[in-house]
């Protein structure tokens, strides 16, 4: 086909398609594999979690009526406080077994409807808020065959609905913000994190009629302190003194990114750990323009942003730096890839997050490469044919995989004669590097062996095997933290690229390279991380390690 004929076809496709499309990038070569996992889980993947166990925990709201999950063995959830059944004999979390396939319902007691979590050191889950009686609950799981939820009634000073938590370097969680709470708060407490404290930032951000400061962006920096977006705007935030160290500039143009606007964010790979001053790369990207929301509450449906802002949180003169995605995209979430890449995924390209606000959904994936140059990041994957629309979720899994669910973007579950049915299913997007044709160039980690300790500073050995020919040259290891995910934002989400020697030979296809642990918690709070073998940007399964 000739080039004028190719753009005439392109033209007319993108008249036809009722996708947003995006010639310069649509006309490279689509990747990534999407297979359908489980059918109906019982419930709608709001909130996700991958635990050490290669386990996910999975919620929903509780107010809605009945889920389509009985629990097991007769059991009933009696709550008086409930707005919808005061008994119920259904299940509103499950627990997904990544290798088996295999659902397991779960008892949440309390209404976990947009409630926050973050994995703890130990590799429990605490999970906290919601709305109504569960505003004020702390709940923890256990990562361990047949445990359920154990809540804490008021394991919370505040009401947390919309809040944002992440992992701190000496083991306890910060939970900031929520609805009409500009404040934050610890779990567990302790002497100087043991009360509210308020944060005016969030108060300066708060649009009465549409919040737009909801979920918040929120990171551990390398020096300690919070990176903490909300709306257009970000600040940086030590938390020990309570004070805000440094204010950031406005994202250009002024758009809210944050809930019900909704793009996402991510903190983009850590490298070149020894440096004194490590470079660490924000990326927000999507969400709705100005007053996107108010349009959607009048039934008016404005296409969402094309943008992605990246900054160096730490450089001398911080300033954002624009991008244009292939797609638009409201909604989206994003995950960060083992080999350092990230996958912007699910989201509609019309309206916002809320029920019945968002239109056009978005099908393909895209991937970004943060190394490239500017213009060479983006390239647009293959497409899924289930919307993933408002109260959907994503997260990594050890054999490098994307899991994806959820979607109901009405108060009940329909599942027909509606816009967008509501959907109960699990799918995998399987990134190009897990095709067949490069089977030969993956790794195969061989030695330690999953759940290992390893400490702070440690250099460790990693033995692996490799089918083809090691290009010497193109190989790395690399940490990834498994994540909160909810309402597009994967909290405690965090990548590192480790110091590492080169390969040696240590027999037939068979490899050693040693790697230095991160040296810090403030590069990598203590936890279990997936650790992957790299090599020309093609990651091995992860296998579990316990940063102590």
């Amino acid at each position: 086909m000739s080039r004028q004929n190719l753009i005439i076809f392109l033209f007319l496709f993108q008249l036809l398609c009722p996708l947003p499309f995006h010639p310069s990038f649509q006309a490279e070569a689509a990747g990534g594999k999407w297979n359908l996992l489980v059918k109906s889980t019982g419930i709608v993947a709001m909130h996700m979690q991958l635990l050490h166990n290669d386990k996910v925990v999975i919620l929903d709201r509780t107010d809605f009526g009945k889920s389509n999950i009985l629990l097991p063995n007769g059991k009933c959830r009696r709550n008086p406080l409930e707005l919808a059944l005061k008994v119920d004999c259904t299940a509103h979390s499950v627990e997904y077994d990544v290798g088996k396939n295999a659902i397991r319902p779960l008892m949440v007691e309390s209404n976990v409807w947009c409630s926050s979590g973050t994995a703890m050191p130990d590799g429990s889950l605490i999970h906290t808020g919601g709305f109504n009686d569960g505003d004020k609950v702390v709940r923890q799981f256990q990562p361990c065959n047949g445990c359920d939820w154990k809540e804490i009634k008021n394991g919370l000073i505040n009401r947390r609905w919309y809040a944002t938590n992440h992992l701190l370097p000496e083991g306890r969680q910060v939970i900031i913000g929520g609805r009409n709470q500009f404040n934050l708060e610890f779990y567990p407490k302790a002497p100087g994190f043991d009360k509210a404290y308020a944060l005016p930032f969030l108060a300066q951000t708060n649009d009465a009629r549409q919040e737009n400061n909801l979920y918040p962006f929120v990171f551990l920096n390398t020096d300690g302190n919070l990176f903490i977006f909300a709306n257009n705007r970000a600040i940086l935030y030590n938390y020990k003194t309570k004070a805000v160290v440094k204010n950031y500039p406005q994202i250009p143009g002024g758009d809210p990114r944050c809930y019900p606007s909704t793009g996402s964010a991510v903190l983009l790979p850590l490298k070149n750990l020894q440096n004194k001053v490590v470079q660490a790369d924000v990326l927000v990207c999507g969400g709705a323009p100005k007053g996107g929301y108010i349009s959607a509450v009048n039934g008016k449906f404005v296409g969402a942003l094309k943008t992605c802002a990246r900054m160096n949180i730490n450089a001398p003169l911080p300033q954002w730096t624009m991008e244009t995605m292939p797609l638009a995209r409201v909604m989206g979430d994003m995950v960060t890839l083992p080999n350092g890449h990230v996958c912007i995924i699910n989201g509609g390209a019309v309206g916002t997050a809320g029920y019945e606000m968002g239109r056009n959904p978005v099908l393909n994936p895209v991937i970004y490469k943060p190394d490239n140059q500017p213009g060479k990041r983006f390239e647009v994957q293959n497409p899924t044919k289930i919307p993933r629309m408002y109260h959907s979720s994503a997260t990594l899994l050890g054999d490098g995989r994307v899991l994806v669910g959820g979607s109901n973007p009405r108060g009940t579950y329909q599942f027909k004669g509606v816009l967008f049915p509501t959907e109960l299913s699990l799918e995998a997007f399987s990134p190009s590097y897990l095709d067949a044709g490069v089977a030969g160039l993956r790794p195969k980690i061989i030695f330690p062996v999953s759940q290992v300790i390893i400490k702070y500073g440690q250099k460790f050995n990693i033995r692996f095997t490799l089918p083809g020919k090691l290009n010497i040259n193109l190989i790395k290891v690399t940490m990834v933290s498994p994540s909160f995910s909810t309402h597009s934002f994967s909290m405690n989400q965090r990548s590192l690229v480790l110091i590492s020697e080169k390969a040696t030979i240590a027999g037939k296809a068979t490899y050693d390279i040693k790697a230095i642990a991160p040296g810090y918690a403030n590069l990598a709070p203590p936890s279990y991380y997936l650790l992957f073998v790299v090599h020309q940007e093609i990651p091995s399964v992860g296998i579990w390690v316990k940063l102590q």
